[in-house]
């Protein structure tokens, strides 16, 4: 027997690469696994002090986080994206940033007869968040305003899986659109630190939302910068009103990060020099696999930002590129996990060892 929640949500993507995982498997040099963006390097030592500083605190952590964690979000936010005049009462510490993408539809008190618009190709779990919540979904082409009802509209640059980075004015425009009908931003900000070729902005900035934060709520995860996916560390921060509700339906529901992960989480954002050398080892990771890749006749779309190149081979279908990849001991994702149009293109992640990486590019061009 499943539970009516279960019934109503999509199979879980990536359990349909499973043949291809297996086919890449038997390679005689084995797999090379670029199908997820899961961190490989190790977690900073600061971070990692940080973290045994609070183990023996027994008693229970504040939903809300403690002052410095607010402090050092407010702070970090300033230094590495000139995000300046947030109050740190509007910070908000969550249990990495899926699991407030997933329930935020619910959190917000959305239901059956609201609309979440998302992104035309998108993080499969903005998806799966309107669908715990009952609510119907939309997904925007490029430019396109979301319909009228809508209650929650997803941003997310630089992008998953493109790598894409919308500039400051049509970002502006999507949260004046938003406005427009009524409804939430809610800007996905995880890869904001890794950029390449453009250079991706905040909607906390006030050139993009027109100097005031209602409304608007931005999300931001440490897994990619920090390498702390396995710590599940993230925050929400934006519209005091909006966090402030969050906070109240957090606290009953018991959504709390754990008091050394909120040490963790402190210590990293006071750190930017881990970051900058976190960044440094993809951007030499990304310098070996996209000059393989056109060589071996992909062409690589978008890609500016973050941990992915959007890369289609001829732009045959997206699922007869992942088998040919699979032949070659490389495992990637079908663009189609991430909504219909992906279908000629596949995800490549960074995060693999630069060894793996290595490999990869060898496979590719040889």
């Amino acid at each position: 027997m499943t539970s009516r929640t279960s019934r109503g949500l999509p199979d879980f993507p990536w359990d349909s690469l499973a043949d291809h995982a297996a086919k890449a498997r038997t390679h005689p040099g084995g797999v090379v696994d670029l199908s997820i963006g899961t961190p490989v390097d190790p977690v900073p030592e600061l971070i990692r002090h940080a973290l045994g500083t609070v183990a023996d605190e027994p008693g229970y952590p504040t939903t809300h986080g403690t002052p410095a964690l607010r402090e050092a979000v407010v702070g970090a936010l300033a230094r590495r994206h000139g995000v300046t005049g947030l109050d740190p009462v509007a910070v908000l510490p969550t249990i990495g940033s899926k699991e407030l993408v997933a329930w935020l539809p619910t959190l917000l008190g959305l239901g059956p007869g609201d609309v979440v618009a998302i992104p035309a190709l998108s993080y499969p779990t903005y998806e799966v968040g309107a669908r715990l919540a009952g609510a119907a979904v939309v997904r925007l082409a490029d430019g396109e305003p979301p319909p009228a009802g809508t209650s929650l509209v997803w941003l997310n640059s630089p992008s998953n899986p493109t790598g894409r980075v919308l500039p400051e004015a049509q970002l502006a425009q999507a949260v004046a659109d938003a406005r427009a009908v009524g409804a939430v931003v809610a800007s996905d900000e995880c890869y904001l630190a890794l950029a390449w070729t453009a250079s991706p902005v905040s909607v906390l900035l006030p050139s993009v939302n027109g100097g005031s934060l209602d409304g608007v709520l931005a999300v931001h995860s440490l897994s990619k910068s920090s390498s702390l996916a396995g710590y599940r560390a993230g925050f929400v921060t934006g519209a005091p009103a909006l966090v402030a509700s969050l906070l109240e339906v957090r606290k009953h529901a018991g959504m709390i990060v754990p008091r050394p992960v909120q040490a963790a989480i402190t210590a990293a954002l006071n750190d930017d020099a881990h970051v900058a050398e976190q960044r440094e080892r993809y951007r030499a990771r990304r310098d070996v696999l996209l000059p393989a890749l056109t060589a071996a006749g992909f062409t690589v779309d978008h890609s500016e930002a973050g941990l992915y190149l959007w890369s289609t081979r001829n732009g045959e279908p997206a699922w007869d590129t992942v088998s040919w990849l699979a032949d070659r001991g490389i495992l990637a994702a079908p663009g189609t996990f991430y909504g219909p149009t992906g279908d000629r293109h596949v995800r490549i992640a960074l995060t693999a060892t630069d060894s793996a990486i290595t490999t990869a590019a060898t496979r590719l061009t040889s």
